[in-house]
């Protein structure tokens, strides 16, 4: 009888401790973004932009200054970054491929923090959708029901000229889809202290297509103080063929600068992205307001840049600094100062090792990454490794600090030196005093390319149920 009790009493003990050393563990806010560029205050790259709340996160942790997808495509980029596995690892190269068949549940990241003890919440776009829930979580919120209908201002000409949408709303804010996401974030975070931490992913949609959000962000941007980004008319003349597909100069631009509306457009991302990080702004403010604010990791990322008519493309899907280029960054309790900014070129394979650094948990096998919890800690420490995007099979860039060098499918090439040509004007990879530094970022390319998965949504979970198609590579 007493072994018994005696038994029960460490048994009761032992899980005592391991709550006591689950709930030391620490939080992790994750938030993720659509379609957000490097255009952020802190950047420096557009001096219009107007990101207050992004910016003061940057202040208190670290920033990293040359982040970059590992896709400039939803669903690739989202599905490598959730998987920590590289494109070229796993097939996913487009929006219109079913990630599934190459990534088993499993190995996600949310699932891998559920097996360690974490309660999983996430609300949002967090896969290539806000119906898709991939891997394990303990709650998901997708979007309410009966939702109010998003209706253009009457002061909008229209929805925009050809792919590229945008104009004002009739709205409020409280009736954008994000501002509902935000506010399902701001209750799990307003929750006391369990015995489990937490990993809430919140997800917003915009800056996302259409740049359509409440009139008053876009009148904080006079269309007649709006400069387009910098552009040479003769930037595609030094690009090989390959390259020139992939800008596509007679789709989305032509239409855009035989209708004169550039700077409309212009002014629509910079409102959306006004309004994106008003929402950011909400939830640092209901995290600083909480009783998680000292025991919280929070991780900042879009999935990819986005391009407004440099090389005369739009949209992602390219592999110049543009559309491969965001905003990143890491608040840390104890490990990051306030302030910090890190030149590392590093891509979004790092984040999943090093929230699992960061929280104590195993890395598994199957990553392709490295943490970068060193860069956490010091970013001037060093790190040789460049970062690496693929858009499509067997097209990759390679950035290092000073450099970038992509080559494509057919074996064209493109060689920029950033450092003395941030805008990429000029294509050095035809001259053959620079092939020894070709030979030393192609080093960096994937050794073997996994093959496209098959197109398609089959298999995808939504929230409510069902399947559901994934969009072609045009969102």
């Amino acid at each position: 009888m007493r072994q018994a009790k005696a038994l029960l009493i460490a048994v009761a003990a032992l899980v005592a401790a391991a709550g006591a050393h689950a709930a030391g563990r620490p939080n992790v806010l994750f938030i993720a973004i659509d379609d957000l560029n490097h255009w952020v205050g802190h950047l420096g790259r557009n001096a219009q932009t107007r990101t207050p709340n992004i910016d003061r996160l940057a202040g208190q942790g670290v920033a990293f200054s040359k982040a970059y997808c590992t896709a400039p495509a939803c669903n690739p980029s989202r599905a490598s970054l959730m998987s920590g596995q590289r494109p070229s690892a796993t097939g996913c190269y487009l929006n219109s491929q079913n990630w599934r068949p190459g990534i088993s549940e499993d190995k996600l990241l949310n699932s891998h923090f559920a097996r360690a003890g974490y309660r999983v919440y996430g609300a949002g776009k967090i896969y290539h959708g806000a119906g898709d829930r991939g891997g394990a979580w303990d709650d998901y919120f997708a979007g309410e029901k009966g939702a109010a209908a998003l209706t253009l201002h009457p002061s909008a000409k229209d929805d925009g000229v050809g792919g590229i949408k945008f104009g004002p709303l009739a709205n409020a804010d409280e009736e954008m889809p994000d501002y509902a996401v935000v506010s399902y974030g701001l209750k799990r975070l307003a929750e006391p202290p369990g015995e489990k931490p937490f990993f809430l992913a919140v997800g917003l949609v915009k800056p996302h297509m259409p740049f359509s959000v409440p009139k008053r962000w876009f009148d904080l941007f006079p269309l007649e103080s709006v400069e387009l980004p910098p552009h040479r008319a003769d930037d595609l003349a030094d690009i090989p063929a390959a390259g020139v597909r992939m800008a596509g100069p007679e789709g989305d631009h032509a239409l855009m600068v035989k209708s004169g509306r550039w700077k409309e457009a212009v002014q629509a991302y910079l409102a959306t992205i006004a309004f994106c990080d008003a929402q950011v702004g909400r939830l640092l403010d209901g995290l600083e307001r909480s009783p998680h604010r000292d025991n919280t990791i929070v991780c900042l990322w879009s999935d990819h840049g986005w391009s407004l008519g440099e090389k005369q493309h739009w949209r992602k899907f390219a592999l110049w600094e543009e559309p491969t280029r965001t905003v990143f960054v890491w608040r840390v309790p104890g490990v990051t100062r306030p302030g910090g900014v890190c030149g590392r070129p590093v891509d979004f394979s790092c984040i999943y090792p090093t929230l699992c650094s960061l929280a104590g948990l195993p890395l598994p096998a199957h990553l392709d990454g490295r943490d970068m919890t060193p860069l956490l800690k010091d970013p001037a420490a060093p790190w040789a490794q460049p970062a690496l995007t693929t858009q499509g099979f067997k097209n990759h860039t390679v950035r290092s600090e000073d450099w970038r060098y992509i080559r494509y499918e057919n074996g064209d090439e493109e060689l920029y030196h950033d450092a003395d040509d941030p805008l990429e004007y000029a294509n050095l990879a035809g001259r053959p005093e620079f092939a020894a530094r070709k030979s030393e970022l192609a080093a960096f390319l994937p050794k073997a390319d996994a093959p496209d998965l098959p197109k398609g949504g089959e298999g995808k979970k939504k929230a409510g149920g069902g399947k559901g198609k994934q969009g072609k590579n045009k969102r």
